[in-house]
């Protein structure tokens, strides 16, 4: 059975752009299905507390020069390549999706394992394919998570198949935009930033760490899981929350909150809705410990002194 070129690859005439027409429909329909809409859930800045030194380097390193490409070339030309690492549940899968509705981007989100096959040279053509379309739906973020499993250092021993498809991807990064008025974007995203191969880093011009957010940050996480619900703590309780919460991710904040907010309901009943309290979080923060030891912290912090492109200081 004959898999038909996908409907959302067509141009507004109805034809097959001619980039596209050498491609199978089916791995077309593959990189299609992959597509974000972003319109019906928008994420904004405000969406995300802290982290002032990504917004920045985002608004205007990308933000900008996709908005205005034609006051972004020769030195001015934006990276084409930007990784976020750092410990997991910060929030960068939130910030790539924040870039792509920032700049009214089409969003390919796309993970390292939909790049692999068990086909001999089906790999490499995926990761064309992919670029390929990026391309024409462009301006667009293409947002690889975890991707240090697709890029990690090459070593002898291993397969010749998975090889040829990090070449062929380092090809492609190679490649991105070559054209000045493209607009494409790759974002990887990625808790192993040592594991990544050189000649990735080396193509990856912008790389900002994503830190655990610091006690303000954590204030206003905590603030905003618990305005949807019925709840009696005052400033003063948030505070000694964060001041009891450092180094915990942002993900550890929603267990927490979640943890919190269903012991009234234990109390009195699904029936009998009582204020979540301070109490109730003093209990559940016994058990609802950190997920990110001090020494990861420690290495992702020695990671970006030896390459990030934004120094961050410390928690306080």
């Amino acid at each position: 059975m004959t898999t038909l070129f996908p409907s959302t690859m067509l141009l507004p005439d109805g034809t097959v752009p001619r980039m596209l027409q050498n491609f199978d429909p089916a791995l077309l329909a593959q990189v299609a299905s992959e597509i974000v809409e972003c319109s019906g859930n928008r994420v904004t800045w405000d969406d995300i507390a802290g982290l002032e030194h990504v917004k920045s380097y985002v608004e205007e390193a990308i933000v900008w020069p996709l908005a205005r490409p034609d006051l972004f070339a020769g030195l001015r030309k934006p990276p084409h390549c930007v990784l976020l690492f750092g410990p997991p549940g910060t929030g960068k899968t939130m910030i790539a999706r924040a870039i792509a509705s920032r700049a009214q981007c089409t969003f390919i989100n796309i993970s390292s394992s939909s790049l692999m096959s068990k086909w001999v040279g089906e790999g490499e053509k995926m990761v064309r394919c992919l670029f390929a379309v990026a391309v024409v739906k462009q301006p667009c973020v293409v947002f690889i998570d975890e991707i240090d499993s697709l890029l990690s250092s090459r070593s002898d021993g291993e397969m010749d198949a998975v090889r040829r498809v990090k070449t062929e991807f380092l090809v492609q990064l190679d490649g991105v935009a070559t054209k000045s008025t493209d607009r494409v974007l790759v974002i990887g995203a990625t808790n192993r930033p040592a594991e990544l191969d050189e000649a990735a880093r080396r193509r990856m011009v912008g790389k900002l760490y994503v830190p655990l957010p610091d006690r303000s940050s954590r204030i206003a996480l905590l603030q905003r899981l618990l305005a949807p619900f019925l709840h009696s703590l005052g400033e003063g309780d948030f505070e000694l929350l964060a001041d009891a919460t450092k180094g915990y991710s942002g993900a550890d904040l929603k267990i927490l909150g979640r943890e919190a907010s269903m012991l009234p309901l234990r109390d009195g009943g699904p029936n009998v809705p009582c204020p979540i309290s301070k109490i109730y979080f003093d209990q559940v923060i016994k058990h609802v410990r950190p997920s990110v030891a001090e020494e990861e912290v420690a290495r992702y912090e020695a990671w970006n002194g030896l390459y990030g492109t934004v120094q961050v200081t410390a928690d306080v």
